[in-house]
């Protein structure tokens, strides 16, 4: 652009130069013309004159030309130059100036937290969507008073801006189910006027909500150690006030006894809470036999079991079952935990069946009872700490209500999962998902492909009816495992429902059949059979 004005400039010069040079030389030739002749000499001397006005008009045209181009190379260096200069950096700043504007535009766009400025008319400036959001306003709400009035928040734009110091700048709202804390801040120019107002909105509901967990927890706390005290407390200074005889002397102290005991249950499953909730303490995974944990968990519960007359029946719904990659101990607390439970809300003469399968590189372990049920309003709320569906049957059965909170956080720390569903008057199903040994997964993929290998060999390759038939009856046996590397939730439920079910069948015919093999519990302790039926798959 300059450049082409550089050029017009010089170019206008020039040809105003020209024009007046050429017509000085065209005035004085005419002039010379115009005389009058006398002679041949005097013509001659006016041809001279002539012949010195073309060249003397040449001449200053040349120069004038080079002065014209001196006059070009100072204006470009005095005046060009330093504009181009100029530009450009105009220009840069321009550029990042729009970087800046869309940067500040996007990180606006896409923070969690609210932004709202408002000039002194009380005019909406800048406000990005999360503020729309959280204070949920529409297009009409669009000026200081019409946003806070509908808050219900008692603030003056003018006295906060310019009482910022004297005023209270923080102020928090509950916004339906959401808890919100707004800051004012007043935005001021280079000479400390104030422009306007700037609303930071945080969504502290999360926050709140921990600390009115952390409120609870203390509450429930000091209610299930306050229980077990006041007995302890009270049997003791009647003891100590009154004598009495020995059978009721040995009852108070009985009494004594086992509130102590759920006392020291109860420190024990925090202590262990606090310790799995400290990410510095690492677990050692190692590999075992998932079935031996439960037989293990079976055998320290077989007293129970017996109490009530409940079936207790463990299968293996998998032919090559992978150990698992975990915290031993960790594990085991789980499944013992979760067997316990079965058996305290499952009925007498009820029935508990654990099937344990390999599925997707994982094993799985699905514990499934006939009991009360938990109803599904409560699902959601089973992992929190002290919470009990039934507070009167869970204490007086020994529960601290942190059984599954501690389950949920070992099952994590091991990089598994657990699972509930649960229906009212039908009983509980639980999954555990555990990660296996890589090792001997990948051994267990190279035998089940050999073996499919091997029996797509043996069979006819045109009867294509029959390797149907075959891979059809493969499948509802067990006998091939799906090793596709997909990992669909609702997929692996409906294998292990479909085992399950499948199970519970074999079970019912052989039961009519009288040819089951099932668990026969004696109400002796010196007789426990544990039956397993092996269901190839």
């Amino acid at each position: 652009m300059f450049k082409s004005i550089q050029y017009k400039i010089i170019l206008i010069i020039g040809i105003v130069g020209i024009i007046a040079i050429f017509g000085l030389g065209l005035i004085g030739v005419l002039d010379l013309y115009n005389e009058r002749i006398i002679d041949d000499f005097q013509f001659q001397i006016v041809q001279d004159q002539i012949l010195k006005l073309k060249i003397s008009t040449v001449v200053t045209m040349s120069v004038y030309g080079f002065v014209l181009i001196l006059i070009g190379v100072f204006i470009k260096k005095s005046i060009i130059n330093p504009v181009d200069v100029m530009s450009e950096e105009l220009k840069n700043q321009l550029n990042e100036v729009n970087e800046q504007k869309k940067q500040i535009e996007t990180v606006l766009l896409h923070m969690t937290d609210g932004i709202i400025s408002f000039n002194m008319e009380g005019d909406i400036t800048i406000i990005n969507p999360a503020a729309t959001d959280l204070l949920q306003l529409t297009p009409r709400e669009n000026t200081f008073n019409d946003i806070f009035n509908k808050l219900n928040i008692d603030i003056d734009l003018e006295k906060t801006v310019f009482l910022e110091n004297w005023t209270s700048n923080e102020q928090k709202v509950q916004v339906e189910d959401k808890f919100l804390d707004l800051h004012f801040s007043s935005i001021k120019n280079e000479k400390d006027a104030p422009l306007g107002i700037m609303v930071v909105i945080q969504d502290i509901t999360e926050h709140e909500r921990l600390d009115m967990m952390r409120t609870e927890f203390i509450a429930n706390v000091s209610h299930e150690l306050k229980t077990p005290i006041t007995s302890i407390m009270g049997y003791s200074e009647t003891l100590l006030e009154t004598e009495y005889d020995k059978e009721t002397q040995e009852k108070f102290l009985n009494v004594i006894l086992s509130e102590a005991k759920r006392m020291t249950k109860l420190v024990l499953d925090l202590l262990e809470l606090s310790k799995l909730e400290d990410a510095k303490i690492e677990t050692e995974p190692t590999d075992f036999d998932i079935t031996d944990v439960v037989r293990k968990c079976q055998e320290q519960l077989q007293v129970e079991i017996n109490k009530k007359k409940q079936i207790f029946n463990c299968y293996e719904t998998s032919q090559n079952i992978p150990q698992v990659h975990a915290d031993k101990d960790g594990i085991e607390r789980v499944v013992l935990n979760i067997i316990s439970n079965s058996i305290k809300y499952t009925g007498e003469c009820g029935e508990i069946n654990v099937y344990i399968r390999f599925l997707y590189n994982d094993v799985y372990v699905k514990i499934v009872d006939n009991g009360m049920g938990i109803p599904e309003k409560d699902l959601k709320r089973i992992y929190e700490r002290f919470y009990r569906v039934d507070k009167a049957r869970s204490r007086s059965m020994g529960g601290t209500g942190l059984g599954l909170s501690i389950a949920q956080k070992i099952m994590n720390r091991n990089n598994g999962k657990i699972e509930i569903k649960s229906e009212v008057g039908k009983g509980t199903e639980v999954t555990l998902r555990l990660p296996a040994n890589k090792e001997q997964v990948e051994e267990i993929k190279k035998i089940e492909s050999k073996k499919q290998e091997k029996l797509t060999e043996s069979l006819d390759g045109n009867n294509e009816e029959n390797l149907e038939e075959v891979d059809v009856n493969n499948e509802n046996n067990g006998n091939t495992l799906d090793l596709d590397e997909s990992n669909d939730n609702k997929e692996i439920e409906e294998i292990l429902d479909s085992n399950t079910s499948n199970i519970d069948n074999d079970n019912d015919n052989e039961n009519n059949n009288k040819n089951n093999e099932t668990v026969k519990k004696s109400n002796s302790n010196k007789k426990k059979k544990h039956t397993k039926d092996k269901i190839v798959g």
